[in-house]
């Protein structure tokens, strides 16, 4: 591309010319992927339940096995790509998401469905970590929170289109089509990989791969998240006491290792870095719950067909979509720590607002809560992720990275495992009928009043990270 800004990129062993331009096209472009996958299924979920024979826990594995898997391997993931280069692993995620998404469109069970996308989580994982680190690698920390929520950007637009292209389908097509549109996508994204995108770097070539702390880590991530989906069950609480053993034993073991996996003296000396991602998991375990949960109300309790609750959906991620970069801009300029901490204030309006919901609620209350919620969620994130990368050396981009998106996913995670105990506590192992759901609203209303308290709590800790 002529005219368009060169930078050099300095790695351990060679200097690279690296157009940014490219970079941060071919990342927004797989940043788009992911979260359109994920909303756009969320509407096709009571589809999917009647055409697999679904019940309501099992359902919520289908959302559940893609967070897991990319939570469990974002932050090894973040350190292999420092250590073997960050285009190699982006590249290897994309081929990977191909083929799975291939293999979920033909899924013949549930189950099956559910493996697909536990893989889909992975090559995702592979996918966020290294787009992010090459975006803060290649651009200038003046120019950084532009890019980011230009990034970012994508992202809330693949948010966007999700449910209405996601609804569009299902209604015509059937709920598989929406893996097989999502198929030329990746295609082009490899294709421009492997023809535009020159060099490799990563700042920890030669470095050795933490590989015992590697797998404790995996194994304790694994244990806390299936035992806190199953935590009404004995067996889950034994998970979950396990897991936390195993997370004790995983920091002793990064605090003495050479080469960790995880830099875990980032959290402890690094107070902006831990109190960012800290509002970050918090954030995202007060918010995941608005989509499945209102993809839910909309169908069920209000009657409306997959196409018109995609339209309403969406009011959130167009907010999110036109807030995003001119956040992301201005926390070049002002503190990112303070507009985050507007954004949080915002979210927790909009979720007391759906706290209030039953029977009744009119469109234009939910549509006002999304709203407002799109709103924080535009003017949290930028901010939020330009005060994480910012506060790291460059050696630690590919692992930030994967501590931030890990952060999310774990959110994400904590999230869809509330809603299972909700449910399991609430309706319990069976299909939704209309007899159950008073049960159901009841399991909402509950789920949002907890989300409203956490978004508080976000608040704090996202004013936490400035003071001294």
């Amino acid at each position: 591309m002529e005219g368009v800004k060169m930078e050099k990129m300095e790695g351990n062993n060679s200097t690279e010319e690296v157009n940014k331009t490219v970079v941060l096209l071919i990342a927004t472009l797989a940043t788009f992927l992911t979260p359109f996958m994920g909303t756009s299924l969320i509407i096709a979920l009571p589809t999917i339940s009647g055409d697999l024979a679904v019940n309501a826990i099992l359902l919520s594995w289908i959302s559940t096995g893609y967070i897991l898997t990319s939570a469990m391997f974002a932050v090894p993931l973040g350190k292999i790509a420092d250590i073997y280069g960050m285009k190699k692993v982006f590249t290897y995620g994309i081929v990977i998401l191909t083929i799975s998404t291939i293999l979920a469109a033909l899924s013949p069970s549930a189950e099956f469905l559910i493996i697909m996308r536990a893989l889909q989580g992975i090559a995702s994982a592979m996918i966020f970590v290294t787009g992010l680190a090459m975006i803060t690698s290649v651009f200038h920390p003046k120019e950084r929170g532009k890019a980011i929520g230009i990034n970012l950007t994508a992202g809330y637009a693949g948010l966007v289109l999700g449910p209405v292209l996601g609804g569009l389908l299902t209604q015509y097509l059937g709920w598989r089509s929406i893996f097989y549109c999502i198929v030329p996508l990746c295609l082009l994204v490899l294709v421009l990989v492997l023809w535009t995108m020159e060099g490799e770097w990563g700042e920890c070539k030669g470095e050795k791969l933490d590989k015992w702390g590697t797998l404790l880590y995996i194994l304790m991530l694994s244990l806390v998240l299936v035992g806190f989906s199953t935590i009404t069950e004995t067996f889950g609480i034994i998970m979950v006491v396990l897991g936390v053993i195993g997370f004790i034993g995983f920091i002793l073991w990064e605090l003495r290792v050479e080469n960790p996996v995880l830099e875990v003296k980032l959290f402890f000396e690094n107070r902006r870095f831990a109190f960012s991602n800290m509002a970050t998991l918090i954030t995202y375990i007060g918010t995941f719950a608005v989509s499945f949960l209102l993809s839910l109300y909309l169908q069920y309790i209000k009657g409306y067909d997959p196409e018109i609750t995609g339209l309403v959906m969406v009011v959130q991620t167009i907010f999110m979509v036109i807030i995003s970069p001119v956040s992301g801009k201005l926390s070049d300029r002002f503190d990112p720590g303070k507009l985050a901490s507007l954004g949080m204030v915002i979210i927790s309006i909009g979720l007391l607002i759906l706290s209030l919901i039953n029977a009744e609620t009119s469109l234009y209350t939910i549509t006002l809560a999304l709203a407002l919620i799109g709103i924080g969620i535009g003017i949290f994130s930028a901010p939020n992720t330009n005060a994480i990368m910012g506060s790291v050396e460059k050696k630690y981009f590919g692992v930030s990275s994967a501590i931030l998106g890990t952060m999310r996913l774990l959110g994400q995670t904590f999230g869809m495992g509330l809603i299972l105990l909700v449910f399991a506590v609430y309706i319990g192992s069976v299909q939704f009928t209309p007899q159950n759901y008073p049960e159901l609203l009841m399991s909402i209303k509950v789920t949002f009043v907890i989300s409203v308290i956490l978004s508080v709590i976000a608040i704090f800790a996202s004013l936490a990270r400035n003071k001294k």
